[in-house]
């Protein structure tokens, strides 16, 4: 089957999810409230692969907005043998493209890489321009690659990293280097207790089994504790359904995208629109995120939640000041089955546990061989050298 929401080159080696503008091509974000929106321009990142030779395939399907699990509620959801997948992890997998570009919202290309047995590094908060992502949550999002080997993920990486005058939330530095052979014997890897205690026995049995490669190329692994893990997942799901609250609320039937056709005033306009553009999870995330924002809330879970935040980036920095990278599971399961649209709410709540920490504090994090290695904030090419050498190991 086809993962493509839109095809556009078929000899293309890049794939890019449909939550990037591509010049002239219908972007949706999986939503029925885009419904006909072509961009007049690409995302910054677009034009970087495109600079650099490489050839866009197509727009990959996503879940509306990147809010579910790994794509499942949207226009076009992807399944393989009756479990869900992602639908650019699973191009990358199938090895219809040689790598892919999608938005790290609130861990769905994380999982999808995990579940697709692919690459997926979601870097330093910062590095990459977010110009020319429909926006969700975005203190939080951050553009990141697919890949099948490192070796690809780094070359792709590369290319779309550095500076972007048009993003106010891009870092200075011009562009990055990234090496994936650095010398990782001796180096310390923490596995957090929480996070692995609450996985599946398949989930646990992968951690293992990399934890052990790891030993192999002469890395430390050790077992921590962690008590900020369920403060970190719920400060994160706070904000961002604040600032998925903020960012939908553009989609109003004004300007762009779908326009209902039953309304007789400016409300009716306002509100059939967004009932019958958006679906349950988005409308339930916009929902508790006004309900965060607002006057009775504000102070107790808002503002509690940029506080939290504050420490649990402090908490991170200090666990990273004794270790030299994080090894954590991903997600619960090996594999996820379709389900019903009013459970996602807490499917995703509870999913996000393994998530929600690069997110809330920017750091990268990548997916390799189903588990997750996280590492300080520029600390790219050390995660990467360890997800090599694991991968030598493994040949």
């Amino acid at each position: 089957m086809s993962y493509y929401v839109t095809e556009i080159d078929t000899k293309g080696n890049i794939a890019v999810d449909d939550t990037l503008l591509v010049k002239d091509v219908l972007s949706t974000a999986g939503s029925h409230i885009l419904e006909g929106f072509a961009p007049l321009f690409s995302a910054e990142v677009v034009e970087r692969v495109q600079k650099a030779g490489y050839t866009v395939s197509g727009k990959a399907n996503v879940g509306e907005f990147g809010l579910d699990l790994v794509g499942e509620f949207s226009n076009k959801a992807a399944t393989k043998d009756g479990s869900l997948v992602g639908a650019a992890a699973q191009l990358v997998a199938e090895g219809s493209v040689k790598a892919a570009l999608g938005v790290d919202l609130n861990g769905a290309p994380r999982r999808a890489a995990a579940l697709s047995k692919v690459n997926f590094i979601k870097p330093t908060y910062g590095t990459v321009s977010r110009y020319g992502v429909i926006p969700c949550a975005c203190s939080g999002e951050q553009v990141g690659v697919y890949a099948a080997n490192i070796a690809d993920l780094k070359q792709v990486l590369s290319v779309i990293s550095g500076h972007d005058d048009k993003d106010g939330t891009s870092l200075q530095h011009d562009s990055y280097d990234y090496d994936t052979d650095l010398e990782v014997k001796g180096t310390k890897v923490c596995i957090i207790k929480e996070l692995l205690s609450s996985a599946d026995d398949s989930v646990k049995a992968s951690v293992s089994a990399y934890a052990e490669k790891l030993r192999k190329c002469g890395v430390v692994v050790e077992e921590v504790s962690f008590d900020m893990v369920n403060a970190a997942q719920t400060a994160w799901q706070i904000l961002m359904a604040a600032e998925t609250c903020n960012n939908l609320s553009r989609y109003d039937g004004v300007k762009f995208g779908y326009r209902t056709p039953n309304y007789n005033n400016i409300d009716e306009l306002y509100v059939n629109t967004r009932t019958e553009g958006l679906n349950f999870l988005t409308k339930a995330t916009i929902i508790y995120g006004s309900d965060v924002l607002s006057k009775g809330r504000y102070n107790d879970c808002y503002d509690k939640s940029l506080r939290v935040r504050r420490l649990v980036v402090e908490q991170i920095k200090k666990l990273l000041g004794d270790f030299d990278a994080i090894l954590t599971p991903v997600c619960s399961k090996a594999e996820y089955k379709p389900y019903d649209i009013a459970e996602a709410f807490t499917k995703v709540f509870d999913e996000s546990r393994y998530t929600a920490i690069a997110n809330l504090t920017g750091i990268p994090a990548l997916v390799s061989g189903g588990v997750q290695l996280m590492g300080s904030y520029f600390d790219e090419s050390l995660i990467l050298s360890l997800a090599k050498c694991v991968e030598r190991v493994s040949e």
